[in-house]
């Protein structure tokens, strides 16, 4: 999800801040869950660099509960799922949000996450359940990686906008875009997965077409929204970006390619020896409930999965919902994932 600075952006890969008293900076910190006492006053979440929710909605989990919820960022949701997939047993948090259903395979089967079954999603978040699991991960937020690109440095230079994801076997295209490592982004594995999805077997000469033309392909959304993007933050060279559906209702004067898109879904989970296993459940029931749900849309222009959720005026007409999208199975993609790199490193020349 993307919001332009992620939230002023939008992605299921949209959002940037600081979190007053909230973000928990440096190294130290991420062993947080620390001493005796401070792990049953405190609960830390570990969580990827574009997670950002406004500061009375934390202050709000403390109200509620009277823990303080520590916050630590520890890059892409890909390298989130990453991290805690290797320490299972033995967390640097209590509780993670950030992996989406194209990583979610790697931590369940790696141990690293505790089973919770959360009373609150049955009113939504469990019809986004990883199929086949036993409740290790909860859905918080859904969202459409898709590529978005810059209306206004078209019509400025009186050039005609890309309509499709195909038009970037296009040089002129190509040479355009700011695209992202699907080994270490979360929309870079989407798009990646939407290649496999529309073009089959032929989704590698696609990418070496895309490579060879010129496309940008850097680590992360952070780089390719804030930096590259010619209507992002750094007011960069590149009109095309891979972001998220819901962006342009954060950045007037883009819009998203509809045709690209694949379904990201976002998690909360308990880590595996947490120190504070109990407020790591009151989390997880907080990312369900009506006051962080309701606040998605507006802080990381993500759709909420808890049905009735109200959502801003004018938000399903800047972040319309493609009617289509690409879907694969966690399990078909936990199967073919590591060969889809290999295939994917090999076609691009990494």
């Amino acid at each position: 999800m993307v919001r332009p600075a992620r939230a002023a952006a939008a992605r299921f890969g949209i959002r940037v801040g600081v979190l007053a008293g909230a973000l928990a900076i440096g190294a130290g910190l991420l062993t947080a869950c620390g001493d005796d006492t401070s792990s049953t006053t405190e609960v830390t979440m570990l969580t990827h660099d574009s997670f950002e929710l406004p500061q009375d909605v934390l202050d709000a989990f403390t109200k509620e509960t009277g823990l303080t919820l520590k916050i630590v960022k520890s890059g892409d949701a890909g390298q989130l799922a990453s991290t805690i997939s290797l320490t299972p047993g033995s967390p640097k948090a209590d509780v993670v949000f950030g992996i989406d259903n194209t990583f979610a395979s790697r931590p369940i089967e790696a141990g690293a996450l505790e089973p919770y079954e959360a009373p609150a999603a049955a009113d939504g978040a469990a019809e986004y359940a990883i199929p086949d699991s036993n409740h290790e991960l909860t859905a918080v937020d859904r969202g459409d990686v898709c590529l978005n690109v810059d209306d206004n440095w078209y019509s400025s230079r009186n050039l005609k906008a890309p309509t499709s994801l195909r038009d970037l076997r296009d040089p002129t295209y190509a040479a355009q875009a700011a695209l992202m490592d699907p080994g270490t982004s979360s929309p870079g594995m989407a798009f990646l997965l939407t290649t496999v999805g529309v073009f089959g077997d032929d989704w590698e000469n696609y990418w070496r077409q895309v490579s060879a033309g010129g496309a940008a392909i850097v680590a992360g959304w952070e780089i390719a929204y804030n930096q590259l993007f010619s209507a992002g933050e750094g007011k960069g060279p590149k009109p095309i970006v891979l972001s998220y559906a819901s962006s342009p209702a954060a950045t007037p004067g883009t819009s998203a390619l509809l045709d690209s898109c694949f379904r990201q879904v976002e998690y909360v989970g308990i880590l595996r020896g947490a120190r504070n296993e109990d407020g790591a459940r009151k989390v997880v029931d907080f990312m369900l409930g009506q006051t962080v749900q309701r606040a998605l849309p507006s802080s990381m222009y993500v759709y909420p999965v808890q049905k009735k959720t109200p959502l801003p005026d004018g938000w399903a007409q800047r972040a319309p919902v493609p009617q289509w999208t690409v879907s694969l199975p966690p399990a078909y993609i936990a199967q073919n994932r590591e060969a889809w790199l290999r295939q994917w490193r090999d076609a691009v020349g990494r």
